[in-house]
C-alpha cells in the first residue's frame, strides 16, 4: 500500500493528528472545567491579570505546535487515507481541528486581544467573560469530536489492516 492510499507514513501521520488533537481537546476542556470556573470566583482585578497573564504565556512554541500542528497533520492525514475506509473519519477529524481554529482566530483570540488593551479590570471583564466562556465551550466540543474521529479512523485503519 502506497503512502497516498494509507501506507505506513500515512500512520504515522495520523498518529501525531491525533496527539496533537488530543492536546488541544485537553488545553481547551481545562478552561471549561477548571480554569474559567475558578476565575469566576475572582475579584475584577485579579480576573483581568490573571487572564491577561495566561493569554500572554500560551502563546510559546509548545502549544503553537500543538494547535497548528492539529489541522495542519489532519489535513495531511485525510489526503493520505482519501482512499480507505478511514476515509470519513480522517475528514471529518480535519474538519473539526480546522473548526477549532477558526473560532480560536475569530472569536477567542478578538476577545484576548480587546482585554489586552483595556484599562478597566471591571468593564473589560464584562464585554469578555461570557462570550469567551461560551466560544470555549464550542472549540471544547469541536476539538473533542475531532479527537474521537481521529481516534475512529486509527481504529478503522487498523482494522482494514488485519
Amino acid at each position: 500500500m502506497t503512502q497516498a492510499t494509507g501506507g505506513r507514513g500515512a500512520g504515522a501521520v495520523l498518529g501525531a493528528a491525533t496527539v496533537a488533537t488530543g492536546l488541544v481537546a485537553g488545553v481547551v476542556f481545562a478552561y471549561v472545567c477548571s480554569v474559567m470556573p475558578a476565575l469566576a470566583r475572582s475579584d475584577d482585578r485579579v480576573f483581568f491579570e490573571v487572564m491577561r497573564n495566561i493569554n500572554d504565556v500560551i502563546q510559546n512554541p509548545v502549544f503553537f505546535t500543538a494547535f497548528f500542528g492539529a489541522p495542519i497533520l489532519a489535513a495531511v492525514a485525510a489526503w493520505q487515507h482519501r482512499a480507505t475506509r478511514a476515509r470519513a473519519w480522517t475528514l471529518a477529524g480535519f474538519v473539526l481541528c480546522a473548526a477549532v481554529f477558526v473560532v480560536t482566530s475569530a472569536a477567542n483570540v478578538p476577545l484576548n486581544a480587546a482585554l489586552a488593551a483595556a484599562h478597566d479590570p471591571a468593564a473589560a471583564r464584562a464585554a469578555f467573560e461570557d462570550p469567551w466562556v461560551a466560544w470555549n465551550l464550542v472549540r471544547t466540543i469541536l476539538s473533542v469530536a475531532g479527537f474521537v474521529c481521529l481516534l475512529r479512523a486509527m481504529t478503522v485503519r487498523g482494522a482494514a489492516r488485519d
